[in-house]
């Protein structure tokens, strides 16, 4: 039991992109902050990269090998799940990357748990849109280019079918049930815009990139919705 929890609370720290407090990862867990405590000078006395000290949080040091992930049964199937609605959804683009992901994840399960895996009896429907089909030239090239940060020229219909040309920060994406909608800093009116990916008429490369600011970022979007 405390095998599996070491491991479990080394995967709530791999996921965390800012130090979690041991009473974070207690209530988490299920079990008491003096538990954590303990837990966390086990690992690291056996040599697993945490930093930090109770009062102040917990955070594994980057570029470290770390084991395996170790996946729970209904985990394997929030996997399964997601990766089965990107195939079954156009307008991202992320068909085939879904497809590899599977592979890779059943691979790393080993051949009795990637069987498992590739035989869950879990189905993901979407119904087909035309707006799915807009979407697919897009999906792609801004995915890009708010991973590399880059300043893009976007010509828009908006839904009353007026046409701006805007620069924007590409932010974020996010999934609706009808829509994919890009989330982009527009500089022209200095706030945070949405965008429609099947209204998209072009989406251009100004070869220019922006750096993160304070305010101008997707978690600030969101913090503020």
């Amino acid at each position: 039991m405390k095998f599996l929890r070491l491991f479990s609370v080394l995967d709530h720290l791999r996921a965390a992109r800012r130090p979690v407090s041991a009473q974070a990862l207690a209530q988490r867990l299920g079990v008491s902050t003096r538990t954590i405590y303990r837990d966390i000078a086990s690992l690291q006395a056996i040599g697993a990269p945490i930093r930090g000290e109770s009062g102040l949080g917990y955070q594994l040091e980057q570029g470290y090998f770390l084991p395996p992930l170790q996946f729970d049964a209904e985990e394997t199937e929030a996997i399964m799940l997601g990766l089965r609605l990107l195939m079954a959804r156009r307008g991202s683009g992320l068909q085939g990357a879904a497809q590899r992901a599977t592979g890779k994840v059943a691979t790393a399960l080993g051949s009795e748990g990637g069987a498992r895996f590739q035989n869950l009896t879990l189905l993901a429907v979407s119904r087909q849109r035309e707006t799915d089909h807009r979407a697919d030239a897009w999906g792609g090239i801004i995915r890009a280019a708010i991973r590399e940060r880059k300043i893009m020229e976007l010509a828009y219909h908006s839904l009353d079918g007026r046409r701006s040309v805007r620069r924007i920060h590409p932010l974020g994406l996010t999934l609706f049930d009808d829509v994919w909608l890009l989330t982009a800093w527009c500089e022209g009116a200095q706030d945070f815009r949405n965008f429609r990916l099947d209204r998209i008429a072009t989406f251009k490369d100004t070869d220019e990139k922006f750096r993160p600011q304070s305010g101008q970022l997707f978690r600030d979007y969101l913090e503020n919705l």
